[in-house]
C-alpha cells in the first residue's frame, strides 16, 4: 500500500491483505536500517486474524521516498501524521530496537493512540559506538555487515534459519546497506528522552527481550520493562535481531499479548 505523508510516498506493507481501518489496528515499527520486511511472519498472522496491519518503511529507507528522518523526536511526530494519512485513531503499537524509540515519542505525543506498546529487543536508550557511526558514514554496507554479526545469536551463525531458503544475515546485509544506516544510528545516539516518555505511557505494555543481545543488552530492557509494569517475555537463545531471528517465538508472545488486550478493550 501506498500513502502520501507530509507531501512523500510512503510504502506501507499490510500482512498481504488490503488495509480496512475498521478492524482493530496494529503498527508495526522497524530498528536501524531495516525496513517493513523485519516483520513478514508477523504482519502475516495479524493481517489473517482480524486485524488490520500497518509496517511502514519510515521517509527514506527501501521504497519510501523522503528524507530520512534525523531524531526520534522527528520520527515520533511523522507517526503522528502517518496515522493521520491513514485515518487510525488508535493501536497497538510494536517497535524492534530503534522503532520502540519512535514508539515512545509516538506514545508522549499523543497518548491517547496507543491502545497497546510493545518494545521488541529494545530498551530506553540506545547508545551506539562512535566508530560504528563512521563506519555507516563511510559505507552502510560495512557498518551493516559489522551489526549483523553483533545482532545474531549462535544458531544464525551457525546456519540454522527460521526460514527455510533464506539466510537471515544475508538478507539483512541487503536491506541494511541500501538504506541510511549512518541516519539512524546517529538518531539512536543523539536520543535522550528514552525515560521521560516511558513516564507517561499508560497503556498496556509488554517487552520481548533476548538473551544473547549485544545491540541493547537485556538488563536494559528489564529496567523498561519494570518501568513499565510490562508483561516480559526473554528469549534466551536469541540476539538482536529479534523478528527476524526468532519470528515464530516473537509471534506467540505478541499476539497472546495483543488479542488479550484487544478482547479486554471490547468487553
Amino acid at each position: 500500500m501506498k500513502l502520501v505523508v507530509n507531501g512523500f510516498e510512503v510504502h506501507v506493507a499490510t500482512g498481504g491483505k488490503d488495509f480496512d481501518v475498521s478492524l482493530p489496528t496494529v503498527l508495526f515499527l522497524h530498528g536501524s536500517g531495516l525496513d517493513h520486511r523485519a516483520f513478514a511472519l508477523q504482519t502475516r498472522w495479524f493481517a489473517y486474524n482480524g486485524f488490520g496491519v500497518l509496517a511502514p518503511a519510515f521517509p527514506g529507507h527501501s521504497l519510501s521516498a523522503g528524507d530520512p528522518l534525523t531524531s526520534i523526536e522527528e520520527s515520533g511526530t511523522w507517526l503522528v501524521d502517518f496515522l493521520a494519512a491513514a485515518g487510525v485513531e488508535s493501536a497497538h503499537v510494536v517497535g524492534h530496537s530503534q522503532g520502540f524509540l519512535s514508539a515512545l515519542e509516538l506514545a508522549k505525543a499523543t497518548p491517547g493512540v496507543i491502545k497497546s506498546l510493545t518494545g521488541i529487543g529494545t530498551a530506553a536508550a540506545i547508545p551506539v559506538n562512535p566508530a560504528l557511526i563512521t563506519t555507516a558514514k563511510k559505507s552502510a554496507v560495512s557498518a551493516a555487515e559489522m551489526m549483523l554479526q553483533w545482532g545474531f545469536g549462535r544458531r544464525i551463525h551457525m546456519g540454522v534459519s527460521p526460514t527455510p531458503g533464506m539466510q537471515p544475515i544475508a538478507v539483512g546485509r541487503q536491506i541494511m546497506g541500501a538504506n541510511p544506516l549512518a541516519v539512524d544510528l546517529q538518531s539512536c545516539a543523539d536520543y535522550a528522552g528514552g525515560d521521560v516518555a516511558v513516564a507517561k505511557v499508560n497503556a498496556p505494555c509488554s517487552m520481548i527481550l533476548a538473551g544473547q543481545d549485544k545491540m541493547t543488552p537485556m538488563k536494559s530492557g528489564l529496567l523498561v520493562a519494570e518501568a513499565l509494569s510490562a508483561e516480559l517475555t526473554v528469549l534466551e537463545s536469541f540476539g538482536h535481531m529479534l523478528p527476524i531471528e526468532a519470528p515464530k517465538e516473537v509471534l506467540l508472545a505478541l499476539r497472546t499479548f495483543v488479542v488479550r488486550v484487544e478482547e479486554r478493550l471490547g468487553s
